[in-house]
C-alpha cells in the first residue's frame, strides 16, 4: 500500500476527477483535491516522490521543516533539492513544529519568523505552511496570517474534536499518519464520494518497493546511516581509510 505505484494509483484517480488544486486555487472553487506532504525524516525520500509526481504531470505542496533533528533543510545539498522541486513547479512551504509552544501570538510571530528566514536562505518565496503534530487548542485557533496559506485554516480543513472516519465534514481529510491510513483510502470511490478533499502524506512512508511499518523504517534507518558516513567520509580527511569498518549496516 506503500509503493510508488500504490502511489501513482492514487494519483491517477486525482486526475480523473480534474479537481486537483493548489491551496491558492481551492479558494477560488467550489470542488478540489489538494494533495499536500509533511516532510519529517528524509528529504530525499520527499525528493523521490517529487520525481513520482512529475512523472504523472501531477504538482503538489511539500513542506519543510526548519528545526528538525533528522534533517539540516540548510545543508547545501538539501538546498539543491529544495531549490531544484521548486524550479520544476513543486510549491514548498514550511512544516512548522510548536516545540512545546501554547501561546497562540507567540506562534504567529514564530511562523511568520520561520517563513521569512526560509524565503531568505532558498531565495524563493514561502508562503504556505503546516504544523507538525497540531494540538486540538491550535486546530481550534484557526490561524491565519496575512498573506500566509495555513493548511490546517478552515477553507482547507475542518475541524471536529470529536471527528470519526464516518463524520460528514465540509472537507474531508484524509492522512497515511503511523503508516494507517484511518481516515479512509483515496482510492477512486472515496474520492468520488466528496466535494472538498484534502490529502495528507508523509515521504518517509512511501519506497519504489513498499514497505511495512517495521520494514520501512529499518529501511530509513539504513539509508540515514549511509547519510552520515558519506557526511563524515567528505568532511574528514582521515576517515576514509577506516570507512570500510563501518560499511556494515546496524540493522
Amino acid at each position: 500500500m506503500f509503493s510508488f505505484e500504490d502511489y501513482r494509483e492514487i494519483l491517477r484517480a486525482i486526475k480523473e476527477t480534474g479537481l486537483y488544486a493548489t491551496y491558492e486555487e481551492a479558494l477560488e472553487r467550489d470542488s478540489w483535491i489538494i494533495m499536500r506532504h509533511d516532510v519529517e525524516y528524509s528529504v530525499e525520500r520527499a525528493y523521490a516522490l517529487s520525481k513520482v509526481e512529475e512523472s504523472m504531470d501531477f504538482r503538489s505542496t511539500f513542506f519543510f521543516q526548519w528545526t528538525n533533528n533528522s534533517y539540516n533543510i540548510l545543508s547545501r545539498k538539501n538546498r539543491d533539492i529544495l531549490t531544484d522541486m521548486h524550479e520544476r513547479g513543486q510549491t514548498i512551504g514550511l512544516h512548522f513544529a510548536l516545540n512545546g509552544m501554547t501561546d497562540m501570538k507567540l506562534i504567529r510571530e514564530r511562523i511568520r519568523q520561520e517563513i521569512d528566514m526560509l524565503s531568505n536562505m532558498l531565495g524563493f518565496e514561502i508562503n504556505s505552511f503546516s504544523i507538525h503534530r497540531p494540538s486540538p487548542d491550535v486546530l481550534a485557533e484557526n490561524i491565519k496570517i496575512p498573506g500566509i496559506i495555513n493548511a490546517y485554516q478552515d477553507n482547507f480543513f475542518s475541524f471536529d474534536p470529536k471527528a470519526t472516519p464516518e463524520s460528514k465534514l465540509e472537507v474531508k481529510y484524509m492522512s497515511d499518519a503511523n503508516h494507517i491510513w484511518r481516515y479512509g483510502y483515496p482510492d477512486a470511490e472515496t474520492i468520488g464520494k466528496h466535494q472538498k478533499i484534502q490529502i495528507l502524506t508523509h515521504p518517509f512512508a512511501w519506497t519504489k518497493k513498499g514497505y511495512d511499518n517495521l520494514e520501512n523504517y529499518r529501511a530509513l534507518i539504513n539509508e540515514k546511516y549511509v547519510e552520515l558516513l558519506d557526511s563524515i567520509d567528505n568532511e574528514c580527511k582521515d576517515f576514509g581509510p577506516l570507512r570500510d569498518n563501518f560499511e556494515k549496516l546496524p540493522l
